[in-house]
């Protein structure tokens, strides 16, 4: 099966980049999307070089499922064309609150997977979320928690690869 990462050169895309390499799956082909400045760049995926492609220029009907790393900017703008092509898995917030789109973490709902045909759209939640969900989901079917009262701090990874690369 052919991916694609759109935001490949950021931090999500490069976390994505690294999952993939050491998953099982199959993968055929790997597509690395990202901006203009980033585009021409050679990325190393299971010791072969891949260029980045220029967002702008990227064809979508080339990847079966297309991750989407890119920040709510980019996910508004381009994920709607990109689904029409591609089956979208979103990692930023735009699409979380959305009705129509499954907001999934296979651990916790993964049942509703069967739904992201309506729109070729699944949106995940932040990574504090998706680990909370996990701990809490076999906590609720036991005793049906209520509420919880979560604080987490988390702003740097938010500030890109440069800040990071700082800290």
């Amino acid at each position: 099966m052919n991916f694609a990462i759109v935001g490949a050169t950021g931090n999500v895309g490069r976390k994505t980049i690294s999952i993939l390499e050491r998953s099982n799956l199959k993968i055929d082909r790997l597509f690395l999307v990202a901006s203009k400045k980033s585009a021409g760049k050679n990325i190393e995926f299971k010791k072969k070089k891949i260029k980045v492609e220029a967002l702008e220029n990227y064809d979508f009907s080339k990847a079966k499922i297309t991750f989407f790393a890119a920040g709510s900017t980019v996910a508004k703008k381009w994920v709607p064309v990109a689904s029409k092509e591609t089956i979208v898995i979103d990692n930023s917030s735009y699409f979380r609150m959305n009705k129509d789109i499954s907001l999934i973490v296979p651990e916790v709902n993964g049942n509703e997977l069967k739904n992201y045909k309506k729109t070729n759209i699944i949106a995940n939640p932040n990574c504090s979320t998706a680990q909370l969900v996990l701990v809490l989901k076999p906590l609720h079917d036991i005793f049906k928690i209520k509420r919880v009262v979560i604080s987490t701090y988390q702003a740097v990874s938010g500030a890109g690869k440069a800040s990071m690369d700082e800290l």
